[in-house]
């Protein structure tokens, strides 16, 4: 019972430090995705004009003093804070994770006789496993940090979905359980 405790402990665990970090990649890329949509609606809406573009060049430049208020300093700490809570939970999660495993593959040892089947469940958690252990990984690089682990942490809240519902549902191998029939 410890195993499946710790395996649900763990993808919740993980699934909140990766919202923080997806929360951290949409304030880190907002105003690229805001200035594409930006560019976009105007090239369909408007025509290039001489005037325009000159208007456009001195928007850009206040755009660029813009940037040096003092709301980036508090942008900065968020993302900061983002970036290191996301870390605190996902290593918690990760050592959830690695229990569960590990007292899986105990217990499967008595039932079945050997401690890894190569089950997709079993496969899954340990794709789980790996995408977070690259995240810590990258974390140790203080260049790599906040945008790269963020989109390592998005990688791995992708793959928890697929382990906990997609594989359930296709009702295959040992961990066949809450699967319908197609």
């Amino acid at each position: 019972m410890m195993h499946v405790s710790m395996m649900v402990l763990g993808y919740a665990v993980l699934l909140c430090g990766s919202l923080l970090s997806v929360t951290l990649l949409i304030i880190i890329f907002q105003k690229d995705i805001i200035r594409i949509f930006d560019k976009q609606k105007h090239l369909l809406n408007e025509s290039f004009f001489f005037s325009e573009i000159q208007y456009m060049n001195e928007k850009s430049n206040i755009n660029i003093v813009q940037n040096a208020s003092p709301g980036n300093y508090y942008r900065s700490q968020l993302i900061e804070q983002l970036d290191h809570w996301s870390y605190r939970v996902i290593s918690l999660g990760f050592l959830f994770l690695t229990i569960g495993i590990l007292s899986g593959a105990v217990w499967a040892n008595e039932a079945w006789g050997s401690y890894w089947n190569w089950d997709p469940k079993e496969t899954w958690a340990f794709i789980t496993w790996t995408v977070f252990a690259i995240y810590l990984h990258i974390r140790t690089n203080k260049n790599l940090r906040s945008a790269n682990s963020a989109i390592v942490a998005f990688i791995g809240f992708l793959i928890i979905w697929i382990c906990y519902f997609g594989v359930n549902l296709l009702g295959i191998g040992l961990h066949s359980y809450g699967s319908f029939t197609l």
